[in-house]
């Protein structure tokens, strides 16, 4: 052994730290190297311990040459590397082991798959030129990335990739810099998932995969979150919040999505980034109690298919109107949702207007002659939603048939004792009305221009009753 070797073999027993040179050495140099085999050999229990003392490797400002491998291994004593430089990736697959921590430290990777620590694992400060790969790995003090620097080149292969991920003690990777993407693919996140002021960068890729995985209380992807690629939150769960307060989404490809939130259920969902959503975002079919957000920094296409949500914050009802029809494939879901909620707190004027919006957007979408007919109904009913229009354009046209009638006296078509007294308005009333109620249009004919004014107030008579009726009986209303 060198003398460094020997010092670090001498203070295992005891826990004692053994410090060299300040800073991450640069390369090998012969007062600052150990071989990661000493230190492999010590967390296998070579080296015998002293009762009543608490026997870990604790080793400052050293470069490590060689493979720190103890995969398979059981590690009783505590590891902790504090700026060191490991020429290897270290290795702790399926291992068991008590808390790691290998802070500031520089390091090409980190194998830990099927890895079991009873404590937390911190790579806090460190920098990785490569992937760390955890799938399958079970942190019962939680995961620590905070300050981390994590860089992937290749494309095949995710910066943190890990799948089926148990944390505990919860996720810290606060002001972690991570390039090439992270893969919690069904992690369960016991105590947590807190990444604020993050960055995640994977351009034209995605970012941040957490396809169902699990986080008990808080998510924060928040306080200068940064995620340039897209954010995948597919089937996932959050008992708690997930924020995205003061965030950045940024797919860097307006054609991808740079939040897909589909078929997710959630407790409280904080959607206020610090500037507007670059990219699509998707939150169909997904379940979530509460949601709070921005119109203004809403991205151009939204898809809300099959959202359901108990209560909405942060925007008027013209904002939320358009937030439905910012969809652009249309679907009645949304709008019927929408319109549930305006009623549940007890706005039915809103949502009415709500249900307008959604036929007048569904009328785009039909044919001509149907969408004609959509336009009649809209005019004269409001597709039922507006009845009293019927009654307004009825008050409209029996003032014009008063007054032209009064003016120009149709003909007499019956014998004196048989017709009833001519009254404009009441004749009027008997031409718009679809059943002849009080006589006046049996005996009388008008003659000239009047008759065809006459003509036209008979079509519309019926064209306002058959519209009235099918509002009325929701006949036009589809589900």
């Amino acid at each position: 052994m060198s003398e460094i070797e020997r010092r670090l073999w001498h203070a295992f027993p005891t826990g004692a730290w053994v410090e060299l040179d300040e800073g991450v050495p640069l390369g090998p140099e012969p007062e600052r190297t150990v071989r990661a085999e000493i230190i492999a050999r010590l967390l296998l229990g070579a080296r015998e311990t002293e009762p009543g003392c608490v026997p870990a490797v604790r080793l400052r400002g050293a470069y490590v040459t060689g493979a720190l491998d103890v995969s398979g291994g059981r590690v009783e004593p505590e590891l902790q590397l504090d700026r060191c430089r490991l020429a290897e990736r270290p290795v702790f697959a399926n291992a068991r082991t008590r808390q790691l921590r290998l802070n500031d430290c520089w390091m090409p990777g980190f194998d830990g798959g099927g890895l079991h620590v009873d404590g937390y694992l911190s790579l806090s400060g460190s920098i990785v030129d490569g992937s760390v790969r955890m799938p399958r790995a079970h942190l019962t003090g939680g995961l620590r990335l905070n300050n981390a620097t994590v860089t992937e080149n290749d494309p095949a292969n995710w910066a943190v990739f890990t799948g089926g991920m148990v944390v505990d003690g919860g996720c810290f990777a606060r002001k972690a810099r991570i390039t090439g993407g992270v893969r919690f693919t069904g992690a369960r996140m016991n105590g947590g998932l807190f990444m604020e002021g993050a960055t995640l960068a994977n351009p034209g890729r995605i970012a941040l995969e957490a396809q169902n995985m699990v986080v008990q209380d808080s998510a924060e992807l928040s306080a200068g979150f940064t995620a340039i690629g897209t954010v995948r939150l597919r089937s996932a769960r959050f008992d708690g919040v997930l924020s995205f307060s003061r965030a950045v989404l940024d797919s860097a490809d307006p054609r991808r999505m740079a939040l897909h939130a589909s078929h997710m259920t959630c407790d409280e969902l904080l959607l206020i980034p610090s500037e507007k959503i670059k990219g699509r975002v998707s939150l169909s079919y997904s379940r979530i109690a509460l949601i709070r957000d921005l119109p203004q920094m809403w991205p151009d296409e939204l898809y809300l298919n099959g959202l359901t949500y108990e209560t909405l914050e942060g925007a008027e009802f013209r904002d939320r109107r358009h937030w439905v029809e910012r969809d652009q494939q249309f679907h009645l879901q949304p709008y019927e949702q929408l319109a549930s909620w305006y009623h549940g707190i007890g706005h039915d004027d809103l949502a009415r207007k709500i249900q307008l919006a959604k036929l007048r957007t569904r009328r785009r979408r039909l044919n001509p002659v149907a969408r004609a007919w959509n336009h009649l109904l809209d005019w004269t009913v409001g597709y039922g939603y507006r009845p009293w229009l019927a009654f307004a354009w009825f008050g409209v046209l029996l003032a014009v048939g008063t007054a032209v009638f009064s003016a120009h006296h149709p003909h007499v078509i019956k014998e004196p004792d048989e017709r009833p007294h001519f009254h404009a308005l009441v004749y009027t009333l008997d031409l718009l009305i679809p059943i002849d109620t009080f006589g006046q249009q049996e005996a009388f004919d008008p003659a000239g221009w009047s008759r065809w004014l006459a003509y036209a107030l008979v079509a519309t008579g019926w064209v306002l009753a058959t519209a009235l009726i099918a509002g009325t009986a929701r006949v036009l209303r589809p589900n």
